[in-house]
């Protein structure tokens, strides 16, 4: 199987790869567009700001090939917010897969810290990503900003509120969460991907 991740300027990605690896899978690590078109399936992580990766993803005309992607695509963390229509990190326009906005945590008690760090669960999945889960699971998040619950939720989470923990429609997932980072689980859902 042909597996590619987007190369750009965000963190992570050799972490993604890492995890593949260690379940059988060496992928291809590329921004060219012929090889990404050529893929059976990519995988657009992120670890860093959406104004600047949206920056650099339109002048590198990544943006446009992102939306026509056919193949299944997972996006990871800043990957699945890009793929929204709106962030206000920087206040920016992003890729407008998902038509559902990117907004920042806003802490209510003292003991809600930002950013949300750590172990929490994924509950009411809805996504061949979560195949085989038959109890809420525990994976590993790191961020500031959360979706909110939309027609595209495929799981949820709850943290200051209820959010999208993943996202899904068509061709298109997505997961706020870092499946590279979340042990069993997470390998779980990569395989789960790489089956679709």
């Amino acid at each position: 199987m042909n597996v590619a991740i987007i190369k750009y300027n965000a963190g992570n990605i050799f972490s993604v790869d890492y995890a593949l690896k260690r379940i059988g899978v060496t992928p291809i690590i590329t921004s060219d567009k012929e090889t990404l078109l050529k893929a059976d399936k990519i995988i657009f992580p992120g670890v860093g700001e959406a104004e600047t990766t949206m920056k650099y993803l339109k002048e590198q005309n990544l943006d446009k090939l992102i939306k026509d992607l056919k193949q299944p695509l997972l996006g990871i963390c800043l990957g699945m917010q890009l793929m929204c229509k709106y962030s206000e990190e920087g206040n920016t326009d992003c890729l407008g897969i998902f038509d559902t906005e990117v907004k920042r945590f806003c802490p209510e008690r003292h003991k809600d810290k930002v950013p949300h760090m750590g172990w929490n669960t994924i509950e009411n999945t809805l996504s061949p990503l979560f195949k085989g889960f038959d109890k809420d699971e525990y994976v590993y998040f790191v961020h500031s900003y959360y979706v909110p619950l939309n027609e595209f939720t495929a799981a949820r989470t709850n943290y200051i509120l209820p959010y999208s923990s993943a996202l899904h429609k068509d061709n298109f997932y997505a997961t706020q969460f870092h499946p590279e980072k979340s042990g069993r689980t997470g390998e779980r859902i990569l395989r789960n991907f790489l089956e679709l």
